[in-house]
């Protein structure tokens, strides 16, 4: 069967029961991992940038190389995560023991990440910043790789995997924008920036570790997997014939890179395009209410249109919120504002699908391949979306490096205010057209996922009843040999 098509269905495998749906505490406790996941993730991604040029004097070129190389080292990682995790077995299954045992250093090195000494060189202090991120990174791929590899074994309905997918990208864009409310002022206002900021990675540190234990306590891993360990042979395999997986990481190269671009560049936009550092918050929200609009009305878009043609129109309205936030003038900050919410509207679709799509090339390796290797497959994924991270950050780095970008929050120069929007719009949009035209061939269609994971069902169920009687499922005599009628 090629990709896409339709699976043949069978009479049994329609009449296999509907797994068990999902309630609201999990739902919730789903959703708190992402919560703590971003006090970490999303606050370097936003704030750390900045801290490189304006409190440890690091210059944005070199701040640039550092997000490029500590980002795809961090893809490195997940892809570690990914093979480890897929080989774990313990009384609490394969991915929550990560949760509850990783968090710890995880939330510690994200204080170091924040905490530069301020009396080491220069060089010196280039290499913290190297070995902090490095180490963070590492620590972040052993906890975000189970997390996002849950959602694939807590259901196999298509439903309740994108409510898990809403479920996430809510409770992430809330902490977004809670993080620039707490931090946003400091930016601004903080007679010593160094000393908040290490006062907030501590407190978070301690939220932080009390979300991963709610997580932990809430999340099962009920989805079977066939028998018997998964080589890595077996795990390449099924990745190389994996054609949505890899249309789908391609895509979020594209898709991570413009988003991160922005994310880098956006306390930037507000203070030298807007001309006032706490309208990040205002920029903040409007960005995370439209993306929390449109992952709450994602059911609703994934009924009508399907989910591809929902990623496709999400790419569209991205791009066209980062043109208006290019062109905005500095003068008109509602223009700004209101190109941000455009931009989180076509964000949130997008990124919310994301994870949907990644569950789903789950059970297509399976049905490929035999191979159900949810960790690896999520790894691969995170890893694209640690490449295009890295991408999008350092774009934004060179680019404002380029306009001449001044360390230190001074006055900027045109040429310097022009690359900021080149950085936080221009860029956004022109990938974010590319990642649609790359996921014009994404192949499975709402159809042939659910024949799929029917047959699969079916196979499984042969399989079980085939161990439990070897000489055969209908345990006639002519079927054994050496017996006679």
């Amino acid at each position: 069967m090629t990709a896409g098509a339709a699976p043949p269905r069978t009479a049994s495998a329609t009449r296999s029961s509907e797994p068990a749906r999902l309630h609201l505490g999990q739902y919730l406790g789903y959703a708190a991992g992402d919560v703590a996941n971003n006090l970490t993730f999303s606050l370097a991604s936003a704030f750390l940038l900045i801290y490189y040029t304006d409190v440890a004097g690091i210059a944005a070129a070199t701040a640039g190389t550092l997000f490029l190389v500590v980002r795809v080292w961090g893809g490195v990682t997940d892809l570690v995560a990914g093979r480890i995790t897929d080989a774990t077995s313990s009384r609490w299954g394969r991915f929550r023991p990560y949760i509850l045992f990783g968090s710890i250093p995880l939330l510690l090195l994200n204080v170091a990440l924040f905490t530069i000494p301020s009396n080491l060189s220069q060089d010196t202090k280039v290499l913290w910043a190297y070995v902090s991120y490095a180490l963070f990174s590492l620590a972040y791929s052993f906890v975000n790789i189970p997390y996002g590899s849950l959602s694939a074994t807590m259901t196999q309905l298509p439903d309740e995997r994108s409510k898990l997918s809403t479920a996430r990208m809510v409770a992430s864009s809330l902490t977004i924008l809670l993080i620039a409310v707490i931090v946003a002022p400091q930016v601004q206002n903080a007679a010593d920036l160094q000393t908040s900021l290490t006062v907030i990675t501590v407190a978070f540190g301690v939220a932080g570790f009390a979300l991963y234990l709610w997580t932990f306590f809430t999340s099962r891993e009920v989805v079977q997997r066939p028998a018997g360990k998964v080589s890595l042979s077996q795990t390449l395999a099924m990745m190389r014939h994996n054609r949505p997986l890899l249309v789908l990481c391609a895509s979020t190269v594209l898709c991570l890179a413009g988003m991160f671009s922005l994310q880098t560049v956006g306390v930037y936009y507000a203070r030298d395009v807007l001309n006032d550092a706490s309208l990040y918050i205002a920029l903040t929200v409007a960005q995370n209410v439209g993306m929390i609009v449109s992952a709450l009305a994602l059911p609703k878009i994934i009924e009508t249109m399907g989910k591809k043609n929902g990623f496709l129109a999400g790419g569209v309205v991205a791009a066209l919120g980062g043109v208006g936030l290019a062109l905005a003038p500095g003068s008109q900050a509602w223009l700004g504002i209101a190109a941000f919410a455009v931009l989180g509207v076509g964000l949130g679709i997008t990124n919310t699908l994301i994870f949907a799509f990644q569950a789903d090339t789950v059970d297509y390796g399976e049905w490929r391949s035999g191979v159900r290797a949810e960790g690896s497959s999520y790894a691969v994924l995170s890893f694209t979306r640690k490449t295009g991270q890295g991408i999008g950050g350092a774009f934004a780095a060179y680019t404002i490096g380029i306009g001449g970008y001044i360390s230190g929050g001074t006055t900027q120069t045109d040429a310097a205010v022009t690359s900021i929007r080149v950085a936080a719009g221009v860029v956004p949009a022109a990938l974010a057209i590319g990642a649609v035209l790359i996921m014009l061939a994404y192949p499975l269609t709402e159809r042939a996922f659910r024949d799929m994971v029917a047959e699969t069902a079916q196979r499984r169920a042969n399989e079980t009843l085939g161990r439990a009687d070897p000489l055969g499922p209908a345990g006639s005599k002519q079927d054994r040999p050496g017996e006679t009628s």
